[in-house]
């Protein structure tokens, strides 16, 4: 020990010769020979975030391709507005977002309804779900549930991941170009992105799902293909 810790290892080894000494003097045991101390780690920090709803891990590929759709025009804001909402509701652990469309419109139009602005209709929400369906982003599975693509959008840990991926595997037969893997970055079959002017910036909705991604995961099996989380 250098410095203060050495100062500090002398104290300690005082204290034990003097618990020692204390320990024979009152019973005639044996001598205590030393003293030993456990230190508790101290807590990991914790994200710090604004309001109570906590945080989501996002696809790094996916944050950055909804700025560039946005910009493009090649979203619509109804299709993007329904996807954000719905991806930050969602429950931890099993990317379900439990919501009714006209949950989802009234959430929506929570601050505009307080200034008076513009709001949408559930027509709306109703067409833009069922693009996001079509683009692969999310799926309905009944009973007012919506689950999100975990590949995209996901609040939990990897092995909660890899957990909802295998029961959707399941749920769709092991089908590579289904649910969730008929979305993602270059895959197994770029002359076809090439060819296909709707997928040059890696997004193509339904034309997506004919081969191109990430090797698909059956129940039980373990993915090869690694997501990128940010």
């Amino acid at each position: 020990m250098a410095g203060d810790e050495a100062a500090y290892g002398d104290i300690l080894a005082v204290l034990g010769r003097q618990l020692g000494e204390q320990a024979t003097d009152a019973g005639r045991r044996s001598r205590l020979t030393g003293v030993h101390f456990e230190y508790a780690e101290e807590p990991k920090s914790v994200h710090e975030m604004a309001g109570g709803a906590g945080y989501s891990l996002a696809s790094n590929w996916f944050t950055q391709l909804l700025a560039q759709l946005a910009v493009a025009n090649s979203i619509t804001k109804s299709q993007l507005c329904v996807f954000l909402y719905v991806a930050g509701g969602q429950l931890p652990g099993t990317g379900i977002a439990q919501y009714t469309q006209q949950e989802i419109t009234d959430g929506l139009n929570r601050i505009a309804v307080q200034k008076g602005g513009k709001k949408t209709t559930r027509s709306t929400v109703n067409r833009a779900v069922q693009a996001l369906c079509g683009y692969n982003w999310v799926e309905r599975v009944g009973n007012g549930r919506i689950q999100i693509n975990v590949r995209l959008w996901f609040q939990g840990s990897s092995a909660a991941q890899q957990e909802v991926l295998a029961g959707i595997a399941k749920r769709h037969g092991c089908t590579p170009g289904a649910f969730p893997y008929g979305v993602g970055p270059a895959g197994v079959h770029e002359e076809e992105r090439s060819a296909d002017p709707a997928v040059k910036d890696g997004f193509s909705g339904r034309a997506r799902s004919r081969g191109a991604g990430i090797p698909h995961q059956c129940a039980g099996e373990r993915s090869t293909g690694r997501q990128s989380h940010g």
